[in-house]
């Protein structure tokens, strides 16, 4: 039975991850808090990535043959790039430990969509344009793995719009706004963007775990689900499965309401409309996938099943 080690599997893709792995693999999950279900605390171990000393120690007693890296801050509240640690300096220790290791067959670091900002369509892999402190943390995940490449196989996967079961802000958000009547058609403009049900991003990174990724011209892989998703067509299908119809109200309004969100922001007051947040939800983002679905052809799950496995998650959550 292969070893999996999972960073950060505590969390929302972790979870998944650790549920369809756990009848076939020995795992360990490395987190700095317990995860929500039982069944993955018994393979759970508190250490943070930043300790280096602990990790390495932890690590080398388990010996994995795979590595899934997961763990991160993922939060916009970052007032500079040392308070992402955990993306910068916990990667570094990882990498360094990585060469340890003598059964270790893959690794996967995970890294992010942002960075670049919506609607730049990165012309390499190591073309990079943040626009967030969370961004530029990113870049230097990824920066840092180019820097201390392990001797086996790996690869950097770069999650797009990410839901389904296990999920929190902020895109649980978009399906409890639906499901208290609170979300709105932004007049004719409807977007498209690359998401993906957690179900297909699981299927994804296994199959980039298990398959060859060794050409160094292709090592990053963005995982959601392929064609892109419409704002306007999956809210509908959100809101038929609870059987209602959502509304809509003028541009013109949504722009002035974000106005005042942009006012009270100034004043640290929370407010849950504002220009930044109005320009994404009004702009493409579309994610070219073809690498990754030449490795992970057959996504599992529809996106109305990923919508209804979710309705179901929330019901009970």
């Amino acid at each position: 039975m292969y070893k999996i080690l999972i960073t950060g599997g505590s969390g929302f893709i972790g979870t998944n991850i650790l549920l369809s792995l756990q009848k076939e693999y020995e795992l360990l999950n490395i987190d700095i808090r317990q995860p929500q279900l039982p069944d993955i605390r018994k393979c759970t171990l508190l250490v943070d990535i930043i300790d280096y000393e602990k990790l390495r120690d932890v690590v080398i007693v388990f010996s994995p043959d795979y590595i899934i890296h997961l763990a991160a801050r993922t939060d916009l509240d970052g007032k500079s790039i040392n308070d992402y640690s955990a993306n910068v300096v916990g990667v570094k220790n990882l990498m360094s430990i990585a060469k340890l290791l003598p059964n270790l067959k893959k690794v996967i670091i995970t890294s992010s969509m942002l960075v670049c900002r919506s609607g730049y369509y990165p012309k390499n892999q190591f073309d990079y344009a943040p626009t967030t402190i969370y961004g530029e943390s990113k870049v230097e995940t990824e920066k840092a793995v180019w820097a201390n490449k392990p001797m086996c196989d790996w690869a950097i996967i770069r999650p797009t719009s990410i839901w389904g079961p296990w999920f929190g802000v902020p895109y649980r958000n978009f399906f409890d706004m639906v499901l208290k009547r609170r979300y709105i058609h932004i007049g004719h403009r409807s977007c498209t963007k690359t998401y993906g049900y957690v179900g297909n991003s699981v299927y994804q990174i296994k199959q980039i775990l298990f398959n060859d990724t060794r050409d160094e011209t292709r090592k990053v892989y963005y995982i959601g689900d392929n064609p892109a998703t419409n704002i306007e067509e999956w809210g509908n299908e959100i809101a038929t499965e609870l059987g209602f119809q959502i509304k809509r109200i003028p541009y013109c309004l949504l722009k002035i309401v974000a106005y005042v969100g942009d006012c009270l922001n100034l004043l640290s007051i929370r407010f849950p409309m504002t220009s930044f947040r109005l320009k994404n939800m009004t702009t493409d983002n579309i994610i070219d996938l073809s690498d990754t679905y030449e490795l992970a052809p057959n996504p599992p799950y529809s996106r109305i099943e990923g919508v209804r496995k979710t309705l179901d998650w929330l019901r009970l959550a």
